[in-house]
């Protein structure tokens, strides 16, 4: 059978054995009829607060907090609605911030925010980049678990009214993204994103997709991004192509759930068996543009992957590790993935970026991990990983070194399926 991956802004056309494939993906959601008048609803109908036009006042400051180029969320088309409606409510251009939710990502450039939020918007209104490394442009609130300042954008912090963008999916260690985390890890300080994501965090079994409740590192983040005061949410959910499939507008705990629980019934797929190899992508682009996105694929993969299995990953990876990143440091810093847990068991030891480093190491205990990108091969192997040139021969020959019963299972949009074991 062919198989279509996704891979960059195209796909990968892979021809996988009839008889030894499983292909799990999302349950499908229809397209919203008409995207605008749902988001618009939504605003003036929210879950478990008022309507966003009760919440204007004259003069107030309001930040619009949206996700950066890494995220799939359709800005182009949300940002504008959102802003019309804002003005159709008597709100002035020069009473609105939009503040990008970076995390510790790089910051975009001025090409990206016109691509991503129009040319009109960026022209039009104020639009900032976070800064994740600038003590003076956050404020604390209080301290993690960890003793480390809770540090959240000032503009965050200081806006009369939030509103907090994104897109519900799956997330490999916070349960769901969207909700809280367009405040923290959003807007935080590294330092308290790293508090958040350090080794003891990431390595609770509870930290992982479909968990928000009762994960430790979800449960912080949540608190964290409640102390800034009340936000309103504005999250959206996704078809394969990108349509609106829901809209969940409210408080920011009450619609969260709502929307996560959307996405929980169409992504998370029951399957009865582990399997000998797992095919996974980074569900496209934007979110295979690197290797630090591309984990969470090996994540969704890793789920049902027998000991001593062999995943891999197609992802177009466009900006490599990228190349310098705290990532890129830490891999090539270790000689192996045992030697990456090593050095995050010892105390005191911490780097950004750890948390991409220290899950995709679990992962290799379990499995060996191909890897079908852009990426030169010797990049690849200084990250530990194995370059995979032809996936289908790499399976079939997998296939054929494991035996008659050993199976494949392939996730043609990676992370939008959460594939599990009962």
């Amino acid at each position: 059978m062919k198989v279509s991956l996704a891979y960059g802004q195209g796909h990968l056309d892979v021809e996988f054995p009839d008889d030894r494939t499983t292909v799990i993906q999302p349950a499908h959601r229809p397209a919203l009829a008409d995207e605008r008048g749902a988001l618009l609803h939504a605003l003036d109908h929210p879950i478990g607060a008022l309507a966003l036009r009760e919440w204007l006042r004259p003069g107030a400051r309001i930040c619009i907090l949206f996700t950066d180029i890494t995220r799939a969320t359709p800005n182009h088309r949300i940002i504008p609605w959102l802003l019309a409606y804002l003005e159709s409510n008597g709100v002035g251009r020069d009473q609105i911030t939009l503040l990008n939710q970076l995390g510790t990502h790089r910051p975009n450039t001025r090409a990206e925010l016109e691509r991503m939020l129009t040319p009109e918007v960026v022209a039009g209104y104020r639009v900032l980049n976070h800064e994740p490394d600038n003590h003076d442009a956050c404020v604390a609130l209080g301290t993690t678990r960890g003793g480390v300042p809770a540090l959240i954008n000032r503009h965050c912090v200081e806006a009369d009214v939030r509103i907090v963008t994104g897109f519900i999916e799956p997330h490999f260690f916070a349960g769901f993204s969207g909700g809280p985390k367009g405040i923290m890890p959003g807007v935080a300080h590294v330092e308290t994103v790293m508090s958040n994501h350090g080794a003891h965090n990431i390595g609770d079994p509870r930290a992982t997709f479909g968990v928000c409740e009762g994960n430790p590192l979800w449960e912080e983040l949540r608190d964290i991004a409640l102390r800034v005061g009340p936000s309103f949410l504005l999250n959206v959910t996704l078809s394969d192509d990108r349509a609106l499939t829901g809209v969940f507008a409210g408080d920011l705990v009450a619609a969260h759930r709502a929307g996560r629980e959307f996405v929980r019934n169409a992504a998370m797929q029951r399957v009865d068996q582990s399997f000998d190899v797992v095919v996974t992508t980074n569900s496209g682009y934007p979110l295979d543009q690197n290797l630090y996105q591309g984990v969470k694929g090996m994540s969704a993969g890793a789920r049902i992957i027998r000991e001593g299995g062999t995943l891999v990953l197609a992802a177009e990876c466009r900006e490599g590790v990228p190349a310098g990143s705290p990532l890129d440091k830490l891999l090539r810093e270790a000689s192996s993935p045992e030697e990456i847990l090593a050095l995050l068991a010892m105390p005191g030891f911490v780097r950004a970026e750890q948390w991409q480093a220290q899950i995709q190491a679990l992962i290799q205990r379990r499995a060996r991990v191909f890897v079908r990108s852009a990426i030169p091969d010797e990049t690849l192997r200084a990250a530990h990983l194995e370059p995979c040139a032809d996936i289908g021969a790499l399976v079939r020959a997998e296939l054929e070194r494991r035996g008659p019963s050993a199976r494949v299972a392939v996730l043609p949009q990676g992370p939008l399926t959460i594939p599990y074991l009962p």
